[in-house]
């Protein structure tokens, strides 16, 4: 069950991305660290309405959250649409534990549904460069890799973005 996140959901948000983190660098991939994802940014998507979480069984197993405005680093970047009434995908993580399970697809479904109901024109995401299973994964469903972002606090590789237009 998806349903809206709240302050009280952050704690348990927090443990899934740690989980997320320590999968990723056991694959050799640090895309994750003690910067971000980090509980301020969980607080603000609380706070706006734009955090989700999965939930199995009462228990909070992984969260997305779709954002009405366009970070900063994204304005210089070439988007397929105008930067006029798209939804932007963040922080989506699952616990480690129910990986491989389908719940990515679900969150990206649901992200893509609520976009399509709410009329955005796009959905855009970031995703890191080195993940080649979340690349695989976006491209699959229709993202279109445009440019690179980078955030140097978390890695010297590039971010890529993607858009969906919808």
């Amino acid at each position: 069950m998806i349903r809206k996140g709240d302050i009280s959901d952050i704690d348990a948000i927090l443990n899934i991305t740690k989980s997320c983190a320590k999968q990723m660098i056991k694959n050799d991939i640090y895309q994750w660290n003690e910067h971000y994802p980090d509980r301020g940014s969980f607080i603000k998507d609380a706070e706006n309405q734009e955090l989700y979480v999965y939930v199995i069984n009462s228990k909070v197993v992984a969260c997305i959250s779709l954002c009405l405005h366009i970070d900063e680093v994204y304005l210089p970047v070439k988007w397929k649409t105008k930067n006029d009434n798209n939804l932007y995908v963040h922080r989506l993580a699952v616990h480690a534990d129910f990986q491989q399970k389908g719940i990515g697809k679900i969150l990206m479904d649901f992200a893509e549904k609520y976009g399509r109901e709410k009329k955005f024109i796009s959905v855009r995401l970031d995703t890191f460069s080195v993940n080649k299973r979340n690349l695989k994964f976006y491209e699959s469903r229709g993202y279109e890799r445009l440019e690179e972002i980078y955030f140097p606090k978390q890695s010297e590789f590039p971010f890529y973005c993607y858009e969906l237009i919808i």
